[in-house]
C-alpha cells in the first residue's frame, strides 16, 4: 500500500508531497486552516441559553454555573480554578440538594463548538437507553469555564451517588469539536483521573452517539453495582459480570 493511499483510511496528515524543500501551498493552507479552527475551539465561549434550548426537550430543567475562572483568558492560564465551582454557584446547587443516582454536567472545557454539537443528542441518546424508574437524575448542571474535575464538586453539592460530566476535549488538527464523557463513581474534591472512567472522540467522524451511549450506560450501571469507578472499573461485560 502506498502512502497515498493511507489518505483514504485516516484524517492524519500523510503523503503531503512536495514542493523543493516545503510543502506544497494546498496542503499548507489547509494545515494553517486547521490550526486555526483548534484555535478557534479553544477561545469560543459556549452559548450556555442555545444549549439550555437543546436540553431542555430532551433532559427537562438545566441549571447554570460557572467556575472560579472569571474569563477565558483566566481558565486557560489556571486550570485549576476551572475545577471548582465559584461561590455563588455552590450556594446554588446546595440548595437543590437531594438524593440522586447520577449528575450530568456539561461544561466547556476547550472545545465549547464540541459541546454546542453533540452534548443534546448524545445526552439524549442516553436517556433512550436509561430505565427512568431505575435511575433518579438530578438536573442537568450547564458549566462555564469548567474542568473535568469540576463535576466531582457539582455532584457532591447535589447529593448524587455518580457524576456524568460532558465536556469539549483539547482540539487536535483534525478533531476540533470532539467531545467525551468523564464518570466518576462517589464524586468529591480531591479525586484523580485514576478515579474516573473516560469515553472519548465522540463526533461524527469519531465514536456514534450509539456507540458511545451503549459504553456510558454499561459504565454506569457497574459503577453503581461495584460502588466504584476509574482503574478499578473495566469496559469489560465478561470479566464485570463474574462474582
Amino acid at each position: 500500500m502506498t502512502f497515498a493511499r493511507l489518505r483514504d483510511f485516516t484524517s492524519a496528515r500523510v503523503a503531503l508531497g512536495r514542493a523543493g524543500d516545503s510543502l506544497p501551498t494546498r496542503e499548507l493552507l489547509e494545515f494553517q486552516l486547521a490550526h486555526a479552527r483548534a484555535r478557534d475551539a479553544v477561545h469560543a465561549k459556549l452559548d450556555t441559553q442555545a444549549l439550555a434550548l437543546d436540553l431542555t426537550p430532551v433532559a427537562g430543567e438545566c441549571l447554570f454555573a460557572r467556575s472560579a475562572a472569571p474569563d477565558r483568558p483566566t481558565y486557560l492560564r489556571r486550570p485549576d480554578l476551572g475545577r471548582r465551582l465559584n461561590d455563588d454557584s455552590r450556594r446554588l446547587l446546595a440548595e437543590r440538594k437531594g438524593q440522586f443516582d447520577a449528575a450530568f454536567v456539561v461544561a466547556d472545557g476547550l472545545s465549547a463548538i464540541a459541546v454546542e454539537r453533540h452534548a443534546a443528542p448524545m445526552i439524549e441518546s442516553v436517556l433512550n437507553l436509561l430505565d427512568p424508574l431505575s435511575w433518579k437524575l438530578a438536573p442537568v448542571v450547564i458549566i462555564e469555564q469548567g474542568r473535568v474535575a469540576i463535576g466531582d464538586e457539582v455532584a457532591e453539592c447535589l447529593g448524587s451517588s455518580l457524576s456524568v460530566v460532558f465536556i469539549g476535549e483539547r482540539p487536535g488538527l483534525s478533531s476540533p469539536d470532539s467531545l467525551g464523557i468523564y464518570l466518576t463513581w462517589s464524586p468529591r474534591p480531591g479525586l484523580t483521573d485514576a478515579d474516573r472512567n473516560c469515553i472519548s472522540n465522540i463526533r461524527a467522524e469519531g465514536l456514534s452517539y450509539v456507540a458511545a451511549a451503549q459504553r456510558l450506560l454499561f459504565l454506569m450501571t457497574e459503577a453503581r453495582y461495584r460502588k466504584l469507578s476509574g482503574v478499578g472499573l473495566k469496559e469489560d461485560a465478561r470479566t464485570l459480570t463474574q462474582p
